[in-house]
């Protein structure tokens, strides 16, 4: 259900909507689907228990990080109001992490903390050399945003075996539509 193409935390969290202009498919209704994408991201392991008020602080960082990397991609601006959403969030604690004797790794913290996780994945991004890689998918109908870390930097898709493959499909389909 959850895609970790993008490159990045905060790109993968404001990629859990799909076709934001047309039909905007969103994977996070709920506290629940939160929970699942903290734990599908290995931010948090065991069931977190987002409440509404931490879902809601959630979508408004999904939203304005897409926003920022969104005027990245398209050398625009950065809105003074997102960018303080994401500054804002991006204070406090971070997940724990503990190393196990059999070599296994253990997140544990509070919803919160893994929010800010997301926020300063953002803030680094934005604020570092990553924001010249950020790219939009080259699919119309998609709206994912990505880090192009291609060696030539010529990477047009988010995901190659979804956008990738149904834009040269369509690609075919048209040339051989002609013939």
């Amino acid at each position: 259900m959850f895609a970790f193409v993008s490159g990045n935390l905060a790109l993968d969290f404001a990629g859990t909507v799909k076709a934001r202009a047309t039909t905007f498919d969103d994977y996070l209704r709920t506290p629940a689907d939160l929970d699942e994408w903290l734990v599908a991201a290995d931010l948090l392991d065991g069931e977190p228990h987002c409440d509404t008020a931490i879902f809601d602080r959630a979508v408004r960082l999904r939203e304005a990080a897409y926003r920022l990397a969104l005027a990245a991609a398209e050398d625009e601006p950065f809105a003074e109001t997102d960018r303080g959403i994401v500054n804002e969030l991006a204070v406090g604690e971070l997940p724990r992490l503990t190393l196990q004797s059999d070599a296994t790794l253990i997140r544990t913290g509070t919803p919160e903390a893994a929010i800010t996780a997301i926020a300063r994945a953002a803030v680094e991004m934005l604020g570092g050399p990553e924001r010249q890689l950020i790219k939009a998918c080259g699919r119309p109908v998609c709206t994912r945003l990505y880090l192009d870390t291609s060696r030539g930097k010529s990477r047009r898709w988010c995901d190659m075996t979804q956008c990738g493959n149904r834009a040269k499909s369509a690609a075919f389909r048209a040339r051989h539509a002609a013939d």
